[in-house]
């Protein structure tokens, strides 16, 4: 054969190897159990024998789990109230972790670990949860708004509490004449009427006999959030809540099964979503609950956006308080809580001493308060005691990045166990109190391994070597690490390697289809760019091959704002990342940024948005295009961007306001107006509107519609309780009183944020190609 022929076939057959088969939009966006089964670890069973899973593909709730045998690799399907999945919670186990309390539906239960045997230790009339060991011999646990001790030698149970909905005034009336004389002949004639009634007064009994307090403490109109009892049931700490009303929002379902529309009740707006919470201590002893008042440093000190408002009055302003559950510690005379103003700018974690507080450790951000650990939305994060000491230990992004901390609750000396432009994940202590054990970035951003580190810390150790995200989870005899992996182009599976840096992990499940290894995805570039402020951004390049190469680009957004997707594991954007594998066969380059704001980066990536969305993390979209034309050859006049939730918001934003640089863009799913959007997330960044109406102003693409002139596609469910279709409706007849033509919507009848049909998924992105086909390549 001539040489010149040989070469051409064999070019031709590697180029084919290379991009694999064709990618059609009808596969990839189909269900995706076409992929087959993507195991998410959930734990291993308190033996250490077996393995426990769902399945990440499963589209429909079901009650079903997997369960992996470790050494025979066996996998059964079983209930899920037949998985007793280790806890890192030792307060479920009795000391020698030999016993686990927990519950089911209304059962008080007791798992005996070496006999594999459930028993039940209480059948009581109402459902029970939150229960744990308080010490060996007693267990307390909630019973709707009361906490209940049993006592496991002498078989008896005892009432701690005794809080009650409502008002006294509401307590039930005496019966008059007539309506007494009326339940009596009912009872007379009715024998199974009267057998009830009798079977509900043993009942009421049975519970006065087991309350052990006279004290009644009504709760009006609040709720009863948190209870800690001390592990001596001496005491406990009580936080109420209350939430102020507020008018909720309405999401009509025009399809609904009775053919008539009906309303879905979804959330307030931002600013009318408010809660209000007391902290009490109750003593057992004095048999009363007494309300404690923080005297808390700064607390109402004014945030520094109220300057640029110097004509409003502030004179009133103030800072209410919200507070996790508290901690003991062993001894039970002491406990820590994490204290949060209600603008999260500031953060308090405090010490209780019986009724005396005192402030450990004070942080402050003028954006708010977040990163891993920490809880952005308020509750506690990380907080704990160290076993056997008087130190607690928290995370912090005191140092920009969040770190793992401890500190001694008695000399106030605090001190940062781990170091570097890295974030620290799900610390852990050992069962012998001798290491930590954490998940880092500390490698790669785009990358997380399983860290072991001495309890007084030191230089992390990285005990898993593959290349991607590994999520490991130790078994109870800590000797073995069960990992969920996955790579950029491989969904999650289960490994198994012994807990040493030296050992190999050994795959236990295989569950990708033949289908999906048939398309052969090509690994996108994880590189970095310099945006104009002269910051690191770090990205997904897909790149075409020279010979289909057509000059166009597309610019995917992500969603949420503090989410990653340039990273190098398999991203939960997998239909996006199959369609940007057939844009790039087809000749596209395609880009995916994690723009400011995104996770993973630390503190001043996070809030780099603070009373500007779509400022900096619009201008990292317009960089990357920049360094595509000057790197990569893109045509300034083929560039098309699109991505859902905040990534529709960021299109909008690109398209209103960017004009010269993005010709086309695909809104999915987006916010239009931040002023419309929920209270917990858009306060942290915008404050409230009355406050700061101009960090709104800025921020909402409604604002800047009149600049569209390329041409764009808004697509959104009409049952979305996330982000309202009345946000695109409302920015539809903005554009319509703009006169502009170049826009059109695809409305989607039956779906919510996540659109859960196949029909509706190709439908979607058979829009957004046909966008860029038309537009980028004409």
């Amino acid at each position: 054969m001539n040489k010149s022929i040989w070469t051409f076939l064999l070019f031709i057959t590697s180029l084919q190897f290379l991009q694999g088969q064709e990618i059609k939009l009808e596969t990839i966006m189909q269900a995706p159990s076409w992929m087959g089964v993507s195991p998410s670890l959930l734990g291993w069973d308190e033996k250490g024998e077996h393995l426990f899973y769902s399945d990440r593909h499963e589209t429909t709730s079901t009650d079903s789990l997997f369960q992996l045998h470790t050494s025979t690799e066996k996998v059964e399907k079983i209930h899920r109230n037949e998985a007793f999945i280790a806890s890192n919670e030792k307060r479920l186990y009795n000391a020698k972790r030999s016993l686990r309390v927990h519950t089911s539906q209304n059962k008080l239960q007791l798992y005996d670990i070496k006999k594999g045997e459930t028993e039940t230790l209480l059948e009581l009339p109402n459902a029970v949860h939150q229960a744990k060991f308080i010490n060996d011999n007693e267990i307390v646990f909630r019973m709707q708004s009361n906490m209940y001790l049993y006592q496991l030698k002498q078989g008896k149970l005892k009432q701690l509490t005794n809080f009650k909905s409502g008002n006294k005034s509401d307590s039930k009336k005496e019966k008059s004449a007539k309506e007494k004389w009326l339940e009596e002949e009912n009872l007379k004639l009715l024998s199974e009427v009267r057998k009830q009634k009798e079977e509900d007064e043993i009942q009421k009994n049975a519970r006065k006999e087991a309350q052990s307090t006279k004290f009644e403490f009504y709760l009006g109109d609040w709720n009863l959030r948190d209870i800690s009892i001390s592990p001596k049931a001496r005491s406990a700490y009580v936080v109420l809540q209350k939430s102020e009303s507020a008018q909720a929002t309405k999401v009509p379902n025009y399809i609904d099964a009775s053919g008539y529309t009906e309303n879905l009740n979804a959330r307030p707006k931002v600013g009318n979503a408010k809660s209000i919470y007391q902290l009490h201590y109750y003593d057992f002893k004095k048999d009363t609950l007494i309300p404690l008042s923080l005297n808390l440093p700064d607390k109402n000190q004014l945030p520094k956006f109220t300057e640029d408002y110097p004509n409003q009055d502030w004179s009133n302003w103030k800072r209410s308080l919200s507070y996790s559950a508290p901690v003991y510690n062993h001894e039970g005379n002491l406990a820590v809580i994490d204290v949060r103003s209600s603008d999260n700018k500031q953060r308090w974690i405090v010490l209780l001493k019986g009724e005396q507080l005192e402030v450990l450790d004070h942080q402050k951000d003028e954006a708010w308060i977040g990163g891993p650990g920490i809880n952005a939305y308020g509750g506690s994060g990380v907080l704990d005691w160290l076993p056997g000491t008087n130190q607690i230990y928290f995370q912090s992004e005191a140092s920009g990045y969040s770190h793992l901390y401890v500190l001694d609750v008695h000399s106030k000396e605090k001190k940062q166990l781990t170091k570097g432009a890295f974030e620290v994940f799900d610390p852990q202590v050992s069962a012998n109190g001798k290491y930590w054990y954490f998940t880092s970035s500390e490698a790669h951003p785009g990358l997380r391994h399983f860290y072991k580190l001495p309890i007084e810390g030191g230089d992390p150790k990285a005990i898993t070597s593959m290349h991607g995200s590994n999520l490991a989870q130790l078994s109870p005899d800590e000797k073995t690490l069960a990992i969920n992996f996955s790579s950029a182009t491989s969904p999650w599976e289960i490994y198994l390697q012994k807990n040493s840096p030296s050992a190999k992990a050994k795959p236990l499940t295989n569950g990708v289809s033949e289908a999906f290894k048939a398309l052969q995805f090509q690994a996108p570039e994880i590189i970095t760019f310099s945006n104009r402020d002269q910051e690191e951004v770090h990205a997904r390049l897909y790149l075409p091959q020279e010979e289909t190469k057509n000059n166009a680009a597309v610019v995917f957004v992500h969603g949420a704002g503090y989410l990653q997707n340039a990273h190098q594991w398999w991203s939960t954007y997998f239909r996006e990342f199959m369609f940007h594998q057939k844009l790039v066969r087809e000749g596209y380059t395609v880009i995916d940024i994690d723009y400011n704001a995104s996770a993973g980066y630390g503190r001043d990536w996070r809030t780099s948005i603070y009373r500007h969305m779509g400022g900096k993390d619009l201008d990292d979209h317009v960089d990357a295009v920049q360094f595509l034309i000057e790197e990569h050859g893109i045509d300034s006049n083929k560039v098309g961007i699109y991505g859902g939730s905040y990534g529709g918001f960021i299109t909008l934003m690109a398209m209103f306001k960017e004009t010269e640089v993005f010709q086309a863009g695909a809104a999915l799913r987006s916010v239009t107006d931040w002023a419309h959007y929920n209270h917990a997330y858009t306060s942290n960044i915008l404050n409230e509107p009355k406050l700061d109406p101009e960090a709104y102003r800025k921020s909402s693409p409604i604002y800047f519609a009149e600049g569209l002139q390329g041409h764009l596609l808004m697509a959104h469910g009409i049952l979305d309780v996330n982000v309202h279709f009345q946000d695109v409706v409302r920015l539809s007849q903005r554009l319509i009183e703009l006169e502009k033509e170049n826009w059109e919507m695809a409305i989607y009848p039956i779906e919510d944020h996540g659109f859960k049909t196949a029909s509706s998924w190709l439908d979607e992105y058979k829009r957004i190609y046909k966008l860029f086909q038309s537009v980028l390549l004409k």
